[in-house]
């Protein structure tokens, strides 16, 4: 039997030298930080390049704490991911991601401390936070550091540490299952941008190489919601059904979740959703062909991960494209949401805020859809 441990060593052996120290991308120059564990798989050779003289909060993270080797392409990744979803918050914020998409994201309510928001990003879905990357936009306290600690984790990254928690991430003895956890400290989140105003340099254009080596470049994925004050009573107008606007009203802390849904749904893989209460993320859809399909597996994915007591009545979703027909609303009703967020732009959008209405269901219309096809 082939050992493959040893082709895979060859093979990157042989090709790890093929990254040069420098490289130009999009007409900007950059410089390579280092060569990487692997890229998205292990036979995968891979390196991390920054822009040239330039700060940048995920090209110039500190490693504190490094595992058993380097990062990957997919501790990256995900890292970069979770930090697009945090960087939205003012108050403490986190979001687990796993195979860049998040099994969970929260931002505190009512007084909460963050050992409190982590769990709640944590336990959204306990089973696939097993080896995540969990980033946070605060400093990373004690508490929260030794309840990390408890399960399997592969990165942290924060902003900064209290005084304590990296020699806690250190304890190698006590804290055995996590011996190899990446601690990283990433620069300042609010050099990234996030509304489709701002003057965005082209360093963050986003970049998708095709089978043959053609690049499509394309702007970065911002939104134009800034606050609740920005999300907007869904209207429509049909010859089948007239005008329609939703008539549901929604509660402040749904229009609250409304938005963290919203901001959520921009790192999820499209067709998305997301099913949030309290500031938590309930379920979260992603990689459906359909859109009610999305809504599906969401619902599925918490009927099957949570138990007792908890169900979804209250609860609000986001999608990250228009409704083509009512089912996906119906199905969502069914369950228990009662407040929706989705772009605009189907035939039957009248349809939908009709038949939502009928349901008693909340729904606004955003003013963009936020696909992300990674």
């Amino acid at each position: 039997m082939a050992d493959n441990s040893l082709n895979r060593n060859s093979y990157l052996s042989k090709n790890i030298g093929d990254f040069p120290s420098t490289t130009v991308i999009n007409g900007r120059d950059y410089v390579k930080v280092n060569d990487l564990r692997y890229g998205t798989n292990p036979h995968q050779p891979a390196a991390f390049y920054k822009p040239l003289n330039e700060c940048s909060p995920v090209g110039d993270m500190k490693i504190l704490k490094d595992g058993k080797s380097g990062l990957s392409q997919t501790n990256l990744e995900d890292i970069s991911y979770a930090m697009n979803i945090v960087k939205f918050f003012d108050t403490p914020a986190c979001a687990v991601m796993k195979h860049v998409n998040p099994s969970g994201a929260a931002v505190q309510r009512c007084g909460e401390e963050l050992i409190d928001v982590y769990r709640k990003a944590r336990d959204a879905d306990s089973r696939a936070a097993f080896g995540s990357a969990v980033a946070f936009n605060v400093e990373l306290d004690l508490a929260t550091a030794e309840e990390i600690m408890g399960t399997f984790v592969e990165c942290v990254v924060a902003p900064a540490y209290a005084n304590g928690v990296v020699e806690l991430f250190n304890d190698n003895e006590r804290f055995k299952l996590n011996r190899h956890i990446r601690i990283i400290q990433c620069g300042d989140l609010n050099k990234l941008p996030k509304y489709v105003d701002e003057a965005v340099d082209a360093k963050y254009n986003s970049m998708k190489v095709l089978a043959d080596g053609s690049v499509v470049i394309a702007a970065p994925l911002l939104t134009a919601i800034k606050g609740i004050d920005d999300l907007k009573i869904a209207t429509a107008e049909s010859k089948r059904v007239g005008a329609q606007t939703s008539t549901v009203p929604a509660s402040k802390a749904q229009l609250e979740d409304l938005l963290f849904g919203w901001y959520t749904n921009l790192s999820v893989r499209s067709n998305g959703v997301v099913i949030v209460k309290n500031g938590q993320t309930l379920a979260v859809g992603t990689g459906e062909q359909d859109r009610v399909g999305a809504v599906e597996q969401a619902i599925a994915k918490f009927k099957d991960k949570y138990s007792g007591d908890e169900t979804l009545t209250g609860s609000t979703m986001s999608s990250d494209g228009f409704f083509p027909f009512a089912d996906a609303v119906e199905v969502a009703a069914a369950a228990g949401i009662t407040a929706i967020i989705s772009p605009a732009g189907s035939l039957r959008d009248a349809d939908v805020i009709k038949r939502a209405n009928e349901l008693g269901v909340a729904l606004y219309h955003a003013p963009e859809r936020i696909f992300s096809h990674h």
